[in-house]
């Protein structure tokens, strides 16, 4: 009896079908296929980031005239923005407007387009370089969304399903995004959270998924680029104290506040820039000069805060509480301002600035709770109902502020309160328009 036939029972071994070495087959062509979108969507965004950075330098940050001669302010934000215009009036280029990251991920929203790269790859730039309230993840979304679409094409990846199509795509995602963030998790957890695969194919794409994130995060960090990673630092938590944990709850309650207001924010911009709908050029000068005039009296609220945050945080008192909660606010009326006037970005960076303003803000006035416990707190409720993603929103809280133990414990507490707080907001808008209907009928 030989044993390379049959087994120590005696019996054929079982064989694989033709069904079934196709699908082993089908398997690892997709991985090869994700191993390759990873490394093409990390390339692309370190050389993407690299040359945006460089720019910035040059042309704002570590350009004397710029520095010293205040009327340059309004004079660049309204060129780049009148780039911006041309753009997408002759190059086509998108627009978040209806939809951005976190859509990307649910599958809704503007459905990526590679035949307009160019224009939105030039739009996406001088947007970043314009002064708007944005920051560079939305970019990223839509750039790599195009590229992954292009490869997919190409390749002739995914054709007869949708959902594997949405599954690649959001590896490509992964691979830019946990590299900029600086976490080999972040869109791992922002996918699972959003379901992106369904029941079915959750389990496949997650791996898809992961797999992009770790040579996306890796690549990254070896050129040594900057990420969000420990971007704000605070002191860490040595004594544990209870009346901490009452500060986290009510701490909760004014991110989700904060929350609220960046969601009506939006809306309102919404609805003043529809006004302008087919008037591009127009629509984009109108936001530009608002920006301009904004800039020019109040500088650290141009672009998306990263820069701009380390100064405060420095010496927050210098301000003081009144100034911090007017750039709170200011800095999210300018967010909803940059988004629905077609400015390509993301909002989480000024979403984090507006946050991290109203923290020091309550710090000056209770000196003696330490400064991360407001600032996280906030920062944490607020991104949890800005992306709808709680553990995603945790997870970037704690990479971005380099929190320990008990100050995640916290925050992760206030995202929570945030969470209640929107359910509650739901049932009451679903319970009023039960109303209305009733009425209406």
């Amino acid at each position: 009896m030989s044993s390379d036939s049959t087994t120590a029972s005696g019996q054929e071994p079982p064989s694989l079908g033709v069904d079934e070495i196709t699908s082993v087959k089908g398997t690892t062509s997709r991985l090869w296929h994700i191993i390759l979108i990873a490394f093409i969507a990390i390339a692309f965004t370190a050389v993407f980031i690299s040359v945006y950075e460089w720019l910035n330098e040059i042309i704002w940050f570590s350009n004397d005239y710029a520095t010293t001669n205040r009327w340059v302010i309004p004079v660049g934000v309204l060129g780049f923005s009148l780039l911006v215009g041309l753009c997408q009036k002759y190059l086509h280029a998108p627009t978040v407007i209806n939809g951005g990251f976190a859509e990307s991920l649910r599958g809704s929203g503007e459905k990526a387009n590679y035949r307009t790269f160019p224009g939105a790859l030039l739009s996406s730039l001088f947007s970043l370089l314009s002064g708007a309230s944005i920051g560079p993840e939305g970019t990223i979304a839509l750039l790599v969304g195009d590229i992954a679409v292009f490869v997919r094409e190409k390749l002739k990846i995914a054709v007869d399903s949708a959902n594997e199509a949405l599954g690649f795509d959001v590896a490509a995602l992964a691979s830019g995004f946990n590299g900029i963030v600086g976490n080999v998790l972040f869109t791992g957890i922002l996918a699972t959270e959003f379901q992106v695969g369904g029941k079915k194919d959750a389990f496949r794409f997650i791996t898809w998924n992961l797999l992009a994130g770790a040579i996306g995060f890796f690549f990254y960090m070896a050129l040594g680029l900057s990420s969000f990673a420990k971007s704000i630092p605070f002191t860490p938590i040595t004594d544990m104290k209870h009346a901490y944990i009452v500060y986290a709850i009510l701490l909760g309650l004014v991110g989700a506040l904060l929350a609220i207001f960046c969601g009506i924010s939006m809306q309102a911009a919404g609805r003043i820039m529809a006004r302008f709908e087919h008037m591009v050029v127009l629509r984009i000068l109108i936001a530009g000069a608002v920006i301009a005039v904004v800039g020019y009296f109040l500088p650290l609220l141009l672009f998306s805060g990263e820069v701009q945050i380390h100064t405060v945080i420095d010496n927050p008192a210098q301000l003081g509480i009144a100034m911090l909660l007017l750039l709170a606010i200011l800095k999210i009326l300018l967010l909803g301002l940059s988004f629905k006037s077609g400015y390509i970005g993301g909002p989480i960076f000024p979403i984090l600035f507006a946050s991290t303003m109203v923290g020091l803000a309550l710090s000056l006035a209770f000196p003696d709770v330490p400064v991360g416990i407001f600032v996280l707190c906030i920062e944490a409720a607020a991104v949890t109902l800005a992306l709808g993603a709680p553990l995603t929103a945790i997870v970037l809280v704690a990479v971005v502020g380099t929190a320990d133990a008990y100050m995640i414990g916290l925050f992760t507490l206030s995202a929570v309160v945030a969470m209640l707080v929107s359910l509650s907001f739901r049932q009451w808008r679903e319970t009023k328009d039960g109303e209305k209907n009733l009425e209406t009928n």
